[in-house]
């Protein structure tokens, strides 16, 4: 596929446009004491997260985190040891990864959880002879 000059040029304006009045990433580096990522933006910001709590950081060792690299436009950071990258705006809004790694780790989250009702369900379905067991294979 060959792009003519014109939708280069056009794309390029509309890349300007987009950069003008959003906040990018000027440094990013790993706080080994606390585990944490800090990322500073061009408007004075800093942002900052658990290195855990993002797709492809969790259970790094701290030399692969420690290696963090900025995307030209400041908008996407990115390990190359872990092979892991993040963009800049969806950190800002909260999402540290893809939909799917989102949904596991939320639904992880949730089955960890305690609480006095699924306490109660899990007896109620005790009493009743607890899970079904599953059909063996023919």
């Amino acid at each position: 596929m060959k792009l003519a000059d014109s939708e280069i040029a056009a794309a390029s304006i509309r890349m300007e446009k987009r950069l003008k009045g959003s906040a990018r990433a000027t440094n990013a580096r790993y706080v080994r004491a606390t585990g944490k990522v800090v990322v500073t933006l061009n408007n004075g910001l800093d942002l900052s997260f658990p290195s855990k709590f993002a797709q492809g950081l969790k259970g790094a060792k701290a030399a692969d985190l420690s290696i963090i690299e900025l995307t030209p436009s400041g908008l996407g950071l990115h390990w190359p040891k872990l092979d892991a990258d993040l963009y800049l705006p969806a950190l800002m809004e909260g999402i540290f990864g893809s939909k799917t790694w989102m949904a596991r780790e939320l639904g992880r989250a949730g089955g960890q959880e305690i609480s006095t009702e699924k306490q109660a369900a899990a007896r109620a379905n005790g009493k009743m002879g607890g899970r079904p067991r599953k059909a063996a294979a023919a």
